[in-house]
């Protein structure tokens, strides 16, 4: 008895000294737009990466940090030259080149973020914003003076289009005759560029600042002029405690673990990956409404949102509770609201989402037109 106790026990621990084995055969590899100390977009990738890391037994991960957009071939060449299983492409940029290295490299999986484009062994992802957006617009509606709101955006994609629409669509609900003033830099991280633009925006009167750029420029601009500013990204409170107001925070360790362990577990091979596309929300976690985690707005702001009313179905409501409310329904199993749901025209009065219809994912994607209240040139934006 003890000679096939001991012989099944031997076997046992062979069979999980294999497991491990394979286990640590995952090594997932990470391709940055910019610096992992930009405070925003690949800051965020790159704690998510360290947290997959910590969250996942024997997974191994590497980073490679700002790749410019268009040359990220050679780098993953390199990268599964040096046994990547998984390839993390994390900027819109890359979508291409992440497909041609798909074909290139079959037995690998690649996984593109913010992208539409798929294939057996390249899933697509996003944690997106444009629920938080609509949120922060509402509070911008509410907090402005001038009825004049400011926005840097990096470029004219269509994820900056419908974040800007959403936000627009949020300040125009509280304030119907406000404007969203948007200044391109054409750059994810710039910081020179970003406060030149925060500070022409302030100069023609924009008195609430937006932002999407890979740093706190835009928050410490604003807060040197007394304005409200909206974090995007990460935390920014601590930049500007007085002035931020809230903002968008994102969690993308929430895709990243749940997409690594159903690649451990042979859920996902490079052979299914074709339909497999995260579009998660404020309902998955993979997003929150913060000035900082566990503070949804800073309290500093709380009375003056209290104090101001929008009509919502007839009734007058306060600005704060209808944020908490809207939070509350979109962060659920099952939202009803939608800030996409029509009847929605364009600014230039074209109808773009017909009464009763929501939005679909392809659409928010590929998404070129913008909302009212929207000023400023905006390139590929269709007029008719």
């Amino acid at each position: 008895m003890r000679t096939r106790w001991l012989l099944a026990l031997v076997a046992l621990l062979l069979g999980l000294g294999t497991t491990t084995a394979q286990e640590k055969k995952l090594k997932a590899c990470f391709i940055y737009v910019g610096p992992i100390g930009d405070v925003g977009w690949t800051f965020a990738h790159n704690e998510a990466r360290l947290a997959a890391e910590k969250a996942i037994p024997g997974l191994e991960t590497k980073y490679v940090e700002s790749v410019p957009e268009g040359q990220a071939m050679p780098v993953i060449d390199r990268l599964v030259a040096d046994g990547c299983n998984v390839i993390f492409t994390t900027s819109f940029g890359f979508m291409d080149q992440t497909l041609e290295a798909a074909k290139k490299y079959p037995d690998v999986i690649f996984a593109h973020a913010s992208g539409f484009k798929r294939a057996p062994n390249m899933a697509t992802y996003m944690a997106d914003f444009y629920q938080v957006y609509y949120l922060n617009g509402l509070m911008a509606g509410a907090l402005t003076k001038s009825g004049k709101v400011g926005y840097v955006g990096a470029f004219p994609i269509p994820e900056l289009k419908r974040h800007i629409s959403a936000f627009a669509l949020g300040v125009r609900a509280v304030n119907p005759k406000a404007t969203v003033n948007v200044k391109w830099i054409n750059a994810w991280f710039d910081p020179a560029k970003a406060r030149e633009a925060a500070e022409a925006l302030i100069a023609e009167g924009n008195d609430v600042l937006a932002f999407t750029e890979d740093t706190a420029t835009v928050v410490q601009t604003a807060a040197k002029k007394k304005i409200p500013s909206f974090s995007h990204y990460n935390s920014m409170y601590k930049y500007a405690p007085d002035y931020v107001v809230s903002g968008q925070i994102v969690h993308w360790e929430k895709i990243y673990i749940d997409f690594l362990k159903k690649v451990q577990s042979g859920t996902y091979t490079n052979k299914n990956l074709q339909n497999v596309d995260y579009w998660w929300l404020l309902r998955e976690g993979a997003v929150s409404l913060g000035a900082q985690t566990g503070m949804p707005i800073n309290p500093k702001f709380v009375p003056a949102l209290k104090a101001a009313k929008m009509t919502v179905n007839g009734k007058q409501v306060s600005v704060y509770d209808r944020v908490m409310e809207l939070l509350k329904n979109m962060s659920s199993a099952k939202p009803t609201f939608d800030p996409f749901t029509g009847p929605i025209k364009d600014r230039y009065g074209v109808l773009r989402v017909p009464a009763g219809k929501t939005m679909t994912v392809a659409e928010l994607n590929s998404m070129q037109w913008m909302a009212p209240g929207v000023v400023g040139q905006v390139a590929d934006e269709p007029k008719q």
